[in-house]
């Protein structure tokens, strides 16, 4: 990942791993705080139920007038009979104290001469400690669990993301090259007609050539920032349209030793005149550039069908699904970057024109359009 990559990444991360962390301390301190006063009412009624028990006996041995059997008391749990003779003042009959919870209750009433039952445990402050190391356990589980999940998702989220400024960093290396070719060559044909004084043929051609590969470059470019402006559609003869765009071709098609044959009968379609042009130039312009010299360019015409077909390197059959995606290319060897093929499909789709394309590797290519 890059620098932006990484910082959107963290960000992203940070602060998804930061709203967790407050609900689970939030979800942790309320289940806590619950569970807690649960705990203390468990408690109280617990002492409550043994003072009345005790205080019961107390009472029904000095009725029955026999002796009391001290009772049996859950572990943790202890209770101490205060006679009257030791006139004690409690100021609360339920309160915490070393550790221990007591409970004082008069329910004796001077039976037996006890006065009053103190009850007392410590098992609420082990049983609290537990609850709290349980509670304290599960939010570093959950949120260990928490950190686990988003890193995962955080991968996930940001891998589409990098796929396409990998894409987008590619494309702007390749239009980089692209540019420099036909830039380096205006540079060298102007200096050399300057040193010559004398505007010959051959430089004139390139000067031609090169201008004519920027303004291509320029087209392509521009569809994709403003293909969405919307533009009037109109009954086209598309016959005239495309020998222009092959004529506008025609200097590097003999630069290459390029042969194009053409069969072209009047057609029509409804479109936008300067898509068409744009869709018959990627596809002239892709065929010479995947050409070898010497080949030949077969296009054909006629009503609702076009054709154009290369003897070039052509593209494996596993990548044909591929070459109309946005910065794909299917091979290094020409250059260009990935954009134009993506063009022709969106131009295809946006008139309803269906594309295929049929394709054998060191054979060539043939796209055929029919509407």
């Amino acid at each position: 990942m890059n620098n932006l990559e990484k910082k959107s990444f963290y960000s992203f991360l940070f602060l998804y791993l930061g709203s967790s962390l407050f609900f689970v301390i939030l979800s942790g301190f309320w289940y806590y705080s619950a569970q807690k006063n649960s705990l203390e009412n468990t408690t109280y009624y617990k002492l409550q139920h043994l003072a009345d028990r005790v205080s019961g006996l107390v009472i029904n041995a000095h009725m029955m007038d026999s002796r009391l059997s001290p009772p049996k008391t859950d572990d943790g749990y202890e209770y101490v009979l205060i006679p009257s003779k030791e006139k004690r003042v409690y100021e609360k009959n339920y309160f915490e104290r070393d550790g221990y919870k007591f409970l004082i209750s008069t329910a004796p009433q001077g039976h037996l001469s006890i006065e009053f039952v103190e009850v007392k445990t410590d098992e609420y402050h082990k049983k609290l400690s537990i609850l709290q190391r349980d509670v304290l356990v599960t939010m570093v589980l959950v949120f260990g669990t928490i950190v686990i999940i988003s890193w995962i998702l955080s991968k996930l989220f940001m891998r589409p993301i990098h796929d396409k400024i990998s894409s987008i960093e590619q494309f702007i290396q390749d239009i980089s090259h692209e540019l420099n070719t036909p830039i380096t060559a205006l540079n060298m044909s102007s200096k050399r007609a300057l040193q010559k004084g004398v505007f010959d043929k051959n430089i004139l051609t390139n000067i031609s050539i090169s201008t004519k590969q920027l303004y291509s470059i320029y087209q392509s470019l521009a569809y994709l920032n403003f293909s969405s402006q919307k533009q009037e559609i109109e009954l086209l003869e598309l016959k005239p349209i495309l020998l222009q765009s092959i004529e506008y071709y025609s200097e590097l098609t003999i630069a290459k030793g390029i042969i194009i044959k053409t069969n072209i009968e009047d057609s029509s379609l409804k479109a936008v005149s300067s898509r068409i042009e744009l869709l018959f130039s990627n596809l002239i312009s892709n065929a010479i550039k995947y050409s070898m010299p010497n080949t030949t360019i077969t296009i054909m015409l006629r009503d609702g069908y076009f054709s154009i077909k290369d003897e070039g390197v052509g593209i494996a059959q596993e990548k044909l699904q591929m070459i109309f995606e946005l910065y794909e290319r299917d091979s290094q060897i020409a250059g260009g970057f990935g954009v134009g093929l993506s063009i022709v499909k969106k131009i295809c789709d946006e008139f309803g024109i269906d594309i295929e394309v049929v394709s054998e590797l060191e054979k060539g290519s043939c796209f055929k359009l029919t509407w």
